[in-house]
């Protein structure tokens, strides 16, 4: 049996700088979680969210699937939202895709990858919904890059519909929905200008978000 010890002693060499700035940290952290925000991204390896966004451990709650999906029939993501919301009662959902998306670049393309093309069935839906905007875009990196910034909108809608978020927002709680994209190229966040804290600015900050991608196409 090989044992992976390279990453057993990073993992020591990172534990001991974290304790090295502040000796208490994991006590503190093993005594309670309280994330304020919870990250619905891609899985993909290049884009870590901790890391990305500067925050510590515990301080960022964490749900990633390919292409960063907000399915309303994956028990998974949902539990996830509930779990966050109902109970570490976050305050800002951040559903955040990025630029070079293989998810979303296999959807577009329609190879037949077995499994997976079920779940980037949803990924086409998102580009036949917007197929008379994109059917006008001939460079296709250009398609692309709209595709990923259109389908984070897509699924940060998606969040605001589910029961969840619905509900949280109906008892009145402080909740704010987020659609941010990340560059590999530059390590960038970008915000995509849908960000939504009750059921009524949904639709208007939906319709601001797809107009302002595409008229830049």
């Amino acid at each position: 049996m090989r044992r992976l010890q390279n990453l057993l002693d990073k993992n020591q060499k990172w534990s001991a700088s974290i304790r090295e700035q502040q000796p208490d940290f994991f006590e503190q952290l093993s005594k309670q979680q309280a994330p304020k925000y919870l990250w619905i991204g891609c899985s993909d390896s290049r884009v870590p969210a901790d890391q990305i966004t500067g925050l510590m451990p515990g301080e960022l709650f964490v749900h990633r699937n390919v292409a960063n999906q907000v399915i309303h029939t994956d028990l998974n993501c949902l539990s996830v939202i509930q779990y966050a919301v109902d109970y570490l009662k976050v305050e800002h959902v951040i559903v955040c895709g990025h630029y070079g998306c293989g998810g979303v670049q296999e959807a577009v393309l329609n190879r037949k990858l077995g499994l997976i093309d079920n779940w980037l069935r949803h990924v086409q839906d998102v580009r036949y919904k917007h197929q008379s905007t994109l059917s006008k875009i001939e460079d296709h990196e250009a398609l692309l890059n709209h595709m990923y910034e259109l389908n984070v909108v897509e699924q940060a809608v998606n969040v605001c519909e589910t029961t969840v978020v619905q509900d949280a927002w109906l008892r009145g709680q402080n909740l704010t929905v987020h659609s941010w994209i990340y560059g590999l190229k530059d390590g960038l966040l970008r915000d995509l200008g849908f960000c939504a804290a009750s059921s009524e600015t949904v639709e208007e900050n939906y319709h601001q978000a797809i107009n302002a991608i595409t008229s830049a196409s």
